[in-house]
């Protein structure tokens, strides 16, 4: 049976749907030796090649939904590449074979936080497009006191430049001095939203970090820069959350060494951050503690 080819493309993981649509419009993937155009089918036995590579093309059969929560720290970008040399959110993940990792939205330079990376195109697809609404809780510092009024609006919606927007819940959490946290939630993703939010009521955020994405949230052990697999039933999870079939198989062992073993990869990733951040600045950096 045949299948529209940026469905088959980010199945395979080579990207978004949108992404896959782009590189399709742009004359990068050729069908059987032609250049593929938008609306495009292609059955099993196609040779797709992608700038020319030639590219294996897989069925939902052969894919396995793989989904890694990634701890980002501050100063990195959420694209493949910079022309300027900044390191990106993809250097410090772990290879998959025939495939690349997608991140699921994505987060400014100066966000810390979960960010989620998949095998599976179409679950990123599904899970970033605007209908989706997943509830999304960050971890605010602002500075300077912030008047009841001032959280009343940004409950109840401010006009922004593309439009309103409100929190869905705002909580005070804590601080020192000038210095206070607040967990706020929202189901939108548009881009730098809680920043923007805070400054139309002219508030500084010192601090912005994504604690939590749907029920998927960030785990404390996990230093920043280190990555981990989500277990099956959070896989599946995501996966209901886009209207998608629950995946039967995981790469993750069950068997009564599992936790073992996580111990080790647990230790494996911190060993990796700390090497990453002495290739990446010539000396270690010191360690910084999650407030």
């Amino acid at each position: 049976m045949s299948e529209k080819l940026q469905k088959v493309l980010a199945r395979a993981g080579h990207g978004s749907r949108r992404e896959m649509e782009a590189w399709i419009a742009a004359g990068r993937v050729s069908i059987d030796g032609e250049i593929a155009s938008l609306g495009d089918r292609i059955e099993a036995d196609a040779k797709v090649r992608i700038d020319g590579r030639s590219i294996s093309l897989k069925s939902a059969e052969d894919v396995i939904c793989r989904v890694l929560a990634y701890h980002k720290p501050e100063g990195e970008i959420c694209s493949r590449k910079d022309p300027e040399g900044r390191p990106t959110v993809f250097d410090r993940l772990p290879k998959v074979r025939d495939s690349r990792w997608v991140a699921v939205g994505r987060l400014d330079i100066n966000t810390s936080g979960l960010l989620l990376f998949t095998s599976d195109g179409e679950l990123a697809n599904r899970l970033m497009h605007p209908s989706n609404e997943v509830d999304r809780e960050y971890a605010v510092r602002t500075f300077g006191e912030i008047p009841e009024a001032t959280v009343q609006r940004l409950r109840t919606g401010v006009m922004l430049e593309d439009g309103p927007a409100q929190f869905d819940s705002i909580k005070p959490a804590g601080g020192e001095g000038m210095n206070q946290w607040w967990h706020v939630c929202l189901r939108e993703g548009r881009n730098r939203e809680v920043r923007r939010l805070w400054e139309s009521q002219e508030v500084q955020v010192s601090r912005l970090i994504r604690i939590r994405y749907g029920m998927v949230e960030l785990p404390k052990s996990l230093p920043r820069g280190g990555w981990v697999e989500l277990p099956m039933e959070q896989v599946n999870y995501l996966r209901k959350l886009a209207g998608l079939e629950p995946e039967t198989r995981t790469m993750l062992a069950a068997d009564k060494h599992s936790v073992a073993r996580a111990q080790v990869k647990s230790a494996k990733i911190r060993r990796a951050v700390r090497k990453h951040k002495v290739t990446g600045s010539g000396k270690p950096k010191p360690s910084r503690q999650r407030s």
